[in-house]
């Protein structure tokens, strides 16, 4: 897909990753952004229409769609993350709470915008997943299953919405150097860099992109005889 001419929509495009895809885009010729925020008060980013959006709740993501028919590229970036390990008391609502945002809250924009998309033409679908897909951390446990979860979605959905003409790319990343991992000490990808990534194997057709060397290496790893999501850190 070219981005040229696009008009683009990106969940939680107010800040961090989000921001960087909606900036890219406008760099290369969309004709218009949108970036879904929970409160647009205080958004001012030359070029970027601010919409709310709430990716948990069913009728803020049908509004925004109501109010966005010409989209022709979904970027599924919305996501959060809280730490917690697969025995804690608290795994099965921290679990419940990431899902309602990583998992659900996907579905939800996605069969929202798919109809749109179909109707104007086909356009593209970029889901942003997670290193932690194919290498689940024990710190990160309900986090790794939500991106798994939606990577799986990502496979499915492709599949079935060829026949409309859109195209479908899984953005898998380590950590990237936005207010989400503020706090960790590991090494981060530059979110223009990232996007500039993605953005380049969507226009190039492909259907995954692998945005960091860590990423790539952990996926070469899956068929190994040691797969690298065995005894993970």
């Amino acid at each position: 897909m070219n981005i040229e001419n696009s008009v683009v929509f990106v969940t939680g495009g107010n800040r961090g990753l989000g921001l960087a895809f909606a900036r890219e885009a406008l760099s290369r010729g969309a004709r218009k952004v949108y970036a879904g925020m929970r409160r647009t008060d205080g958004f001012d980013v030359p070029g970027i229409v601010p919409i709310p959006l709430d990716v948990n709740d069913p009728d803020s993501v049908l509004a925004a769609a109501a109010k966005c028919i010409d989209v022709t590229l979904l970027v599924n970036n919305a996501g959060i993350g809280r730490p917690g390990s697969p025995l804690d008391h608290s795994m099965e609502d921290l679990s419940r709470e990431i899902f309602e945002t990583n998992y659900y809250g996907m579905i939800r924009t996605t069969q929202a915008f798919a109809p749109i998309l179909a109707r104007n033409g086909g356009g593209a679908i970029v889901n942003v997943l997670s290193r932690a897909t194919w290498r689940p951390s024990q710190l990160l446990s309900a986090y790794s299953a939500s991106k798994a979860a939606a990577w799986s979605f990502t496979n499915s959905l492709r599949m079935q919405i060829k026949a409309q003409g859109t195209q479908v790319l899984a953005l898998h990343v380590g950590f990237v150097d936005t207010d989400l991992v503020r706090g960790f000490d590991v090494p981060k990808s530059a979110p223009a860099e990232v996007v500039r990534r993605t953005l380049d194997g969507l226009t190039a057709g492909k259907d995954e992109v692998i945005a960091d060397e860590g990423t790539q290496l952990v996926k070469q790893g899956l068929s190994s005889e040691q797969p690298s999501y065995i005894d993970a850190p």
